[in-house]
Parts: C-alpha cells; sequence; structure tokens
C-alpha cells in the first residue's frame, strides 16, 4: 500500500471548495482513477449519511470503544464503505483484538485503501481511508496477529456488512 503523508490538504479540498473538477485534477495525481463519490459535497453526503456516519467518515471522527454494531459481530460476510459500498474487508480475517472496535488482519484488496500519516491528537498514527471516496475509516496498527502482524482498528459507522456474498477468492 502506498503511504500518502502529504495528502491530507489535497483530500480535504473538495470538501472545502465543492468543486467536483478542481479536486479531480488535484487529486489524481496522487490517487489515480476517482469515483464520483470522492467530490461529494458536505450537504450531499449528510443526505446520504445518518449525522455519526458522517461524522466519523467525512470528519474523521471516533465512535466510542464497545459501541459500534460489528465490534463484537461474528457473522461470515463481506464489509463494505458505508459512504461508497466499496468492498473493504472479509469476516475470515476479523479478530476480537480486545480493543472494543472491529479489527481486521488484512483488507480484502490492498489496493481497496488509502493510508496516510495521522498527527492528530499529539500521537503519529496510520490513518485507513476508503480509496474509492476518501472517507475515514479508522487506523491501522503493527500490533496485529499473523500472518501480517497488522490490526486494522475499523469505526463500524463506516461499515456495512453483507452476510449474503459469494466468498472472497
Amino acid at each position: 500500500m502506498r503511504m500518502v503523508t502529504s495528502g491530507s490538504h489535497l483530500l480535504r479540498t473538495c470538501r472545502r471548495t465543492q468543486e467536483p473538477d478542481n479536486c479531480n485534477r488535484q487529486n489524481a495525481q496522487f490517487f489515480g482513477d476517482l469515483s464520483d463519490d470522492r467530490c461529494r459535497s458536505d450537504d450531499e453526503w449528510q443526505a446520504r449519511l445518518t449525522p455519526k456516519q458522517f461524522v466519523v467518515t467525512r470528519r474523521a471522527g471516533t465512535e466510542p470503544a464497545f459501541s459500534g454494531e460489528y465490534w463484537n459481530t461474528k457473522d461470515d460476510g463481506t464489509y463494505y464503505c458505508v459512504c461508497c459500498d466499496a468492498p473493504l474487508f472479509d469476516s475470515t480475517a476479523k479478530y476480537d483484538s480486545g480493543t472494543g472496535w472491529p479489527s481486521f488482519f488484512q483488507p480484502l484488496d490492498e489496493k481497496a485503501l488509502i493510508l496516510e500519516t495521522d498527527t492528530s491528537h499529539g500521537m503519529i498514527r496510520t490513518e485507513v481511508r476508503c480509496r474509492s471516496c476518501i472517507a475515514h475509516l479508522g487506523h491501522v496498527f503493527d500490533d496485529g496477529p499473523r500472518p501480517t502482524g497488522q490490526r486494522f482498528c475499523i469505526n463500524s459507522l463506516a461499515l456495512r456488512m453483507d452476510t449474503k456474498r459469494e466468498p472472497h477468492a
């Protein structure tokens, strides 16, 4: 996965200016093909999401630990981005990290995510975003189980789970 350390300003440009053409020109060099979901205005996102989903995904908020719908879910299925429906994680990679958030040791496809350095709250962490719509999903840490050693700590409010799906290879 490519780490984008200078992309924070660029990621916020289309939300601030609400100019899709400007967004596409500035972000295409970093993220390749762009979907229409990348350049929706705040009003459009607020119409599509619940207030809590909006705060988490569009404002990089965090739901309280042990409060989300999926933190303790053991069902088989696929987890999708709540904003754009991009497939992100499979339940076979989910595990109980004890943190109170859904945790996965790997995504379905590394290309589905953007990893970005996050220096908010006096910490240095790696933020996880959906590549299709740049939604904030959570953070990834290097304290996960084998085989990857990674812990993708993801907000339930950023996910939608579908238990009726074809298994992923």
